[in-house]
């Protein structure tokens, strides 16, 4: 049975900068009436897709990627419940990237003329997910910063915590670690590094009892160590509470 859309990973997300009132809640809840399923492998969005359809996602992991024209795949990357997938795809002709899902994946399915009705009765929610789209947009930069600046070991570790930041703010994970269904080999591709690499930064942290990846959980051995190795600024991600009220 679905959960409450007050307490749905996307409303969670959106009130980290709008006090939702219970008229948003309904427009909300509007906005989940055509749920689907996908399998795990199956793209969702791909690219060059025309199909003016954007996705809620409610449970389950996605990556996006881009294929290179030589075949080579870039995990730009992942998405988790609360998160719209394929916004783009809504506001260009096409899309510019493919959406796989890398479990089983719960969404719901949003039109452009869903959301067009739903920001023009109400604009609060419309500058909420103006927020979240210029959060994921400050993600990118700090993704950028780590492929650039930062060693292998503070752009691994760095990746890991943004995660558990973003899984705290949906009810997903705490500063002692959350569920991760990413393998060595996605993380790696998202990360710029070889699996090889990944696995010896993953066990060079386990001895210094810092962090702990195993059997599809994160575990914060040493958060605060792991904020320090990082340097790790949780403000990038604007989630402190909400600013409209």
């Amino acid at each position: 049975m679905p959960i409450p859309v007050q307490e749905s990973p996307f409303a969670r997300k959106l009130g980290a900068y709008v006090a939702l009132t219970d008229t948003e809640f309904a427009i909300l809840a509007a906005l989940h009436k055509r749920r689907r399923i996908f399998p795990a492998g199956q793209d969702m969005i791909y690219q060059g897709q025309s199909v003016r359809a954007a996705y809620i996602l409610a449970s389950g992991w996605v990556c996006s990627y881009k294929i290179l024209p030589g075949g080579a795949r870039q995990i730009v990357d992942f998405q988790i419940p609360g998160d719209f997938l394929g916004l783009r795809s809504i506001l260009f002709r096409a899309a510019d990237h493919n959406v796989e899902p890398l479990t089983r994946v719960t969404a719901s399915e949003v039109l452009a003329s869903d959301l067009i009705d739903a920001f023009t009765r109400t604009p609060r929610l419309a500058t909420a997910v103006l927020w979240a789209v210029s959060r994921d947009e400050a993600m990118v930069v700090e993704h950028l910063i780590n492929i650039g600046r930062r060693d292998a070991m503070q752009r691994t570790v760095h990746f890991l915590l943004e995660l558990g930041a973003r899984l705290m703010l949906v009810g997903l994970g705490t500063k002692e670690g959350y569920a991760c269904p990413l393998s060595q080999y996605v993380l790696a591709d998202a990360l710029g590094l070889s699996a090889v690499h990944v696995n010896r930064i993953l066990r060079q942290l386990r001895e210094r009892h810092l962090l702990t990846f195993r059997n599809g959980k994160v575990i914060f051995d040493d958060f605060d160590g792991l904020v320090e190795l990082a340097e790790f600024d949780l403000a990038y991600l604007d989630q402190s509470g909400p600013l409209l009220r």
